[in-house]
């Protein structure tokens, strides 16, 4: 995967949150395309526009069970005065060898069957006897059980206009239209239309690979026991589901104590299988921050620009934040802060439109509008920095949901939403309009 270089460290500078998007976005290279399977394709990116090599129906099929008949034999049927046609025989879905369908007869036909030749139209078995002479029927008897069903005589009583209940040759898409275009997401509907018309492999750009790791030597595993001051890891899952979530392959590797070396030697280990990494924690000014001690070390000599660089931004929460590339094939490490609402606000700002840049989609965003605060009392908001707070929409109105603490994982369960409080402004008043990010 080629990359450009992030921009170099300055210390002294705060960064925007803009900025360091901005930075992000100019780096990270969406992957190179690859040949898949379809089903192995599905959340994939389209990098060719697909025509269609054969119509859809490739032939005249009947959409109804009934029978096959010529429109002038049924002409003026009634229930008083029905139509009485010679059944021929069946056409079944799939049917090679077709009957030819003459003056006063009749074929039985299937839903999905081709029209058989001499056949103009189609009657449903619901408007006849179904060959059994005793009144209109609602539906076929098995042919393992009546064979004599497809011979004999049956009785139509109502008329059928020319090609009714026929599913016209080329009415879904035609030979050489275009079935996709280039930059289609490929889901179920797609992935059906390309087997359709007998794509088995689509050109494709591959689903990023995200390996997501934390660091802490107080994280627990769920499930397991909790000793003094110490937590369990919910960040790893968290960031890991929401990076599946964006259209990911993601993958979650057991936190990581706070030593440096063992924290570069599982990241070179990762390498192998990351096409993006995230850490989180560790990215502070603690003396146990070791992600920045241990990353300071992977830039690579003879390849300036490598590296991760350590920012702080004006932003809350999330103002520590990392970004770079680590190993030979200069892979981007996004380093989030370990507080799980500034992890999950950083993920939702940064790693995702990253991730979505990978893929090689247009729109890497999530949707913003404008909403009607609801709220209690004015929200207040620190000078200088971009503030965003969680909070459930609906409607065009927007509630904040807990308070600012980046530790409040509860009330981030809440939320379906993010309240921008811009740089300039210290409170907002209840109902004030607002940018809101939508996270649903």
């Amino acid at each position: 995967m080629s990359s450009a270089a992030p921009r170099p460290a300055d210390q002294d500078h705060l960064w925007s949150v803009d900025e360091h998007l901005e930075d992000i976005l100019a780096t990270v290279r969406p992957l190179e395309p690859i040949e898949l399977q379809l089903l192995d394709a599905q959340g994939c990116v389209l990098v060719e526009d697909v025509t269609v090599p054969v119509s859809l129906p490739p032939f005249d099929n009947s959409s109804m069970d009934g029978y096959a008949v010529r429109v002038a034999d049924v002409a003026g049927a009634s229930e008083e005065f029905p139509a009485v046609l010679d059944v021929v025989g069946d056409v079944a879905a799939g049917q090679a060898e077709l009957l030819h369908v003459g003056p006063g007869q009749a074929a039985r036909i299937m839903t999905g069957a081709p029209l058989p030749p001499g056949a103009e139209t189609v009657v449903p078995v619901e408007w006849t006897d179904g060959g059994l002479g005793e009144g209109p029927v609602s539906g076929m008897r098995a042919r393992s059980l009546a064979p004599e069903g497809a011979e004999g005589q049956v009785h139509v009583y109502r008329p059928a206009e020319a090609r009714a209940h026929v599913r016209a040759q080329g009415s879904d898409v035609r030979a050489g239209d275009r079935a996709l275009d280039a930059g289609t997401v490929l889901g179920p509907p797609q992935i059906a239309l390309l087997a359709a018309i007998g794509r088995g492999t689509v050109r494709v750009r591959p689903r990023p690979r995200v390996v997501v790791m934390s660091t802490g030597s107080e994280l627990v595993q769920p499930d397991e026991g909790l000793g003094t001051g110490q937590i369990y890891d919910s960040n790893s899952f968290a960031l890991t589901a929401a990076a599946r979530d964006a259209g990911a392959i993601a993958y979650r590797v057991g936190a990581v104590a706070d030593d440096a070396e063992t924290l570069r030697s599982t990241i070179e280990d990762q390498l192998v299988r990351a096409d993006l990494m995230v850490t989180t924690g560790g990215v502070s000014v603690g003396a146990y921050d070791v992600v920045k001690e241990a990353l300071s070390s992977v830039a690579d000599e003879d390849e300036p620009g490598s590296g991760v660089d350590f920012r702080k931004l004006a932003m809350q929460p999330g103002k520590p934040q990392g970004f770079g590339s680590v190993g030979p094939d200069h892979t981007p490490l996004l380093a989030l802060p370990g507080n799980p609402v500034s992890s999950y606000v950083s993920f939702e700002l940064f790693v995702r439109p990253a991730i979505r840049t990978l893929m090689g989609l247009d729109d890497v965003h999530r949707p913003r509008t404008r909403a009607t605060l609801t709220a209690k009392k004015a929200l207040t908001s620190p000078k200088g920095r971009r503030q965003f707070l969680r909070g459930t929409y609906d409607d065009g109105c927007v509630s904040p949901v807990g308070g600012a603490g980046s530790h409040l994982v509860a009330a981030l369960a809440q939320a379906d939403a993010l309240i921008v409080v811009p740089e300039d402004v210290e409170s907002v008043e209840p109902g004030t309009e607002v940018e809101v990010v939508l996270l649903g």
